[in-house]
């Protein structure tokens, strides 16, 4: 899977996304709330994982992740 974390703007938040190995959307979901969204897509138990992740990463960076 990999990660993408994309720079929002002063009205538009930040948003991540996860796309699976064929570059597939599996979620999008805002940094400041990303329980629905992960829940959706059954990565609810990668939470801390995934935020991390993000929180390391670039804006316009997509990172390969194992989940």
């Amino acid at each position: 899977m990999y990660i993408l974390k994309i720079r929002g703007t002063d009205k538009i938040p930040d948003y991540i996304q996860i796309r699976d190995d064929s570059f597939t959307l599996i979620a999008y979901f805002k940094i400041s709330r990303p329980g629905s969204a992960l829940a959706r897509c059954n990565l609810l138990h990668r939470l801390e994982e995934i935020l991390a992740t993000a929180d390391k990463m670039e804006y316009g960076i997509m990172e390969k992740i194992e989940l």
